[in-house]
């Protein structure tokens, strides 16, 4: 087949396609609905230091899906390929290409009923990039040599993620604590007057009983010390090292393998280091069970005895969970606030869905009706925290519906496939993204560029790899 095939400028299109996915890490990581309350930056130190406004994001990438297009038609354009169609339709491959156009049609077709059009504009080109990253994966990067080329620049940018994410906690947040404090207890004379005009017009110094103190929970952010990396919250740091730890562990473990002994322990430890210590400081709860999770599959996959498999996976699950009670011992005796939280979010988006169960209130405006049904104490929210319920809201039934069958059909078929598959990197690609798709049931991170476009696209290449070995195996009957 000519899909199995690919020259050189293809590899070099990864390439350039995983350095783009990169630069997301590192600059995109905030929910397109905040476009409008990301400053974009005028120095270069603001480009170097600061996050850049999503909207930027949809002009670097429809250049790279044009010439990403332009690719599978000239790979697809032969009767190899016919035959692989052909079959294909006669197949379930064929509904996890068209799921993806069926909720991506209906976004659009809600949007037409949308109570806040800007929201919406902002999310229907977050969606479309979902979509076309999950078919550029699936046609482009359907091969391990391809999805290794592709790994360059994502894990590059993930190794400056965490690197930041340590700086954060060591030495950048105890530093801006102690400015604050300083900064208060003096008056903020230690301060010239432009900058306290900035920290004011960013809410750092707030104006209570006519005088200026640090913004409490600035303040109690730093102390904490849940790191975030380039991601616009702690939880979302934490989804993208579910995603991407697995596979950096065995890459680790597997590339190294003809190096020094010593520079491959290294190198190992490093990750180690780099991944857990971060995963521990975003203080995410819903993580840290899901890692547990991850830790076990990769377990019970292993070729041991099955006594022996499930004492490791039981030893496992109760120092897992003896940690997390004992990290999150305050949390829980505190009341569990975020998690009451996201309850009163999901309340609404289900009382939101049964009022507008045809098209919702629009893609991406939740927060226009959950305005109108919070809790009379609860916060304010932008997003539902259910990437799922969250479709249902914004998009109705059809939406929902199409968006989570598509997603539970993807990862059943690849996990069938590579459950058992010899290639231990194609699982933990797998692993990654099993996670990733779960935490969406607390997080929001479908509206994250940084996170969704690179999880479809991981999804998309292992869905091409199931797809080619399928037709292999009917166009040889």
């Amino acid at each position: 087949m000519k899909s199995e095939t690919k020259s050189g400028g293809e590899f070099y299109y990864a390439l350039a396609f995983g350095l783009f996915l990169g630069l997301c890490i590192w600059k995109f990581g905030n929910p397109v609905i905040l476009d409008t309350k990301v400053t974009a930056p005028v120095t270069l130190a603001d480009f170097w230091n600061d996050a850049w406004p999503p909207h930027w994001v949809n002009w670097i990438l429809l250049p790279l899906a044009i010439i990403g297009g332009l690719l599978v038609f000239k790979n697809h354009n032969g009767k190899n390929s016919e035959k692989s169609k052909i079959e294909n339709r006669k197949s379930k491959m064929m509904w996890l290409w068209l799921l993806p156009l069926i909720w991506l049609g209906w976004q659009f077709i809600s949007a037409s009923k949308t109570v806040d059009a800007d929201l919406t504009a902002a999310t229907l080109w977050q969606f479309s990039g979902c979509v076309a990253c999950y078919f550029i994966g699936a046609f482009l990067f359907n091969e391990k040599r391809a999805l290794n080329f592709l790994l360059i620049g994502i894990l590059l940018a993930f190794t400056f993620c965490l690197v930041r994410a340590v700086i954060q906690k060591n030495y950048e947040f105890p530093q801006n604590h102690q400015m604050l404090v300083e900064g208060e207890q003096s008056g903020w004379t230690n301060f010239p007057p432009e900058t306290i005009a900035e920290m004011k017009t960013e809410n750092i110094i707030i104006t209570t009983n006519g005088a200026d103190i640090a913004n409490p929970v600035i303040l109690t952010k730093f102390a904490k010390g849940r790191v975030n990396g380039t991601l616009v919250y702690p939880n979302a740091l934490a989804g993208i090292i579910l995603l991407l730890l697995p596979v950096s562990l065995v890459l680790a473990f597997n590339s190294t393998k003809k190096i020094k002994p010593f520079i491959r322990f290294a190198v190992i430890a490093l990750v180690i280091f780099l991944g857990a210590a971060t995963f521990f400081w975003t203080g995410s709860k819903l993580g840290w069970l899901l890692g547990i999770g991850v830790a076990g599959i990769f377990l019970l996959r292993l070729d041991w005895q099955k006594k022996l498999k499930l004492i490791a996976v039981a030893t496992i699950l109760i120092l897992g969970l003896g940690v997390f009670a004992i990290r999150f011992h305050n949390y829980f005796a505190a009341g569990a606030t975020s998690v009451g939280a996201r309850f009163d979010y999901w309340r609404a988006a289900v009382q939101t869905t049964v009022q507008n169960p045809v098209f919702g209130s629009g893609p991406g405006t939740f927060q226009r009706p959950y305005a109108r049904l919070k809790s009379p104490d609860a916060e304010m929210a932008r997003l539902a925290h259910n990437d799922y319920l969250e479709q249902f809201s914004d998009s109705g039934l059809i939406g929902g519906l199409a968006y989570s069958i598509w997603i539970f059909l993807a990862l059943v078929i690849i996990g069938k496939k590579f459950w058992r598959s010899r290639d231990i990197l194609f699982f933990s690609i797998f692993a990654g993204l099993l996670a990733w798709f779960a935490q969406g049931f607390g997080e929001f991170s479908l509206y994250i560029p940084a996170l969704a476009w690179l999880a479809f696209t991981l999804l998309g290449g292992l869905i091409g790899l199931k797809t080619i070995e399928f037709d292999k195996k009917t166009v040889a009957r």
